[in-house]
């Protein structure tokens, strides 16, 4: 842990019941809290519980606001964290300046991040290891359609750079994507591969789908 992590760890004073749990170690797992559907509401529970999460920048623009005072422009930043095993998030946010943005989209990336059920769903491989999905799925976001397909290892991401970014956060190595709708609007095609990641967890799969 580096030095300036370790000053945010000390300077945490948790605010939830849930926080309070991680900082005293009775809470020692992430899965725990996901499992039982309890919403994260401090980003310091996943540091905590998931230390060194990679950040990836997914989209960057500029957005005005008309206010009373005029037109107001700050920047949008759409960003991703992973361990690059188990976890993946997607969050958004704005500011007047990049850092400020950006922290606040890796901040809510934290809140959004699940737990990706991996597997081997594909019948051109059956290899049993955990390096696809479990099985086809879909996700939504605004426009953006998406519907993610178990593949054969070595294939790769077969999908966008958006893509490769959240789907590799999260661990995953061979999946194919069919995607429709207007699908350069990188944040709801970010959105929409979480929507279908967390619709993965909730699906009842027959007992032999490991196979």
């Amino acid at each position: 842990m580096s030095e300036e992590e370790f000053e945010i760890e000390r300077a945490w004073v948790p605010r939830t019941w849930v926080g309070r749990l991680v900082a005293e170690g009775k809470i020692k797992s992430l899965e725990e809290i996901l499992r039982r559907g309890i919403p994260i509401q401090e980003p310091e529970i996943v540091d905590t519980l998931v230390p060194g999460l990679k950040e990836e920048v997914i989209e960057v623009i500029r957005v005005q606001r008309q206010t009373d005072a005029g037109e107001l422009t700050q920047l949008r930043v759409v960003a991703a964290v992973g361990d690059g095993m188990n976890y993946v998030g997607v969050g958004k946010g704005k500011g007047k300046e990049f850092s400020i943005a950006l922290a606040d989209a890796v901040r809510n990336a934290k809140l959004n991040v699940i737990k990706v059920r991996k597997g081997c769903g594909s019948w051109e491989c059956g290899c049993g290891r955990p390096h696809s999905i479990a099985a086809a799925v879909s996700g939504a976001s605004g426009s953006v359609r998406v519907t993610l397909l178990p593949a054969p290892r070595k294939l790769g991401i077969a999908g966008n750079e958006t893509a490769k970014i959240v789907l590799g956060l999260g661990g995953l190595h061979d999946v194919r994507i069919f995607s429709r709708g207007h699908t350069r609007n990188r944040m709801n095609y970010a959105f929409a591969l979480q929507d279908a990641l967390r619709k993965l967890l909730v699906m009842n799969l027959p007992s032999d789908w490991r196979r």
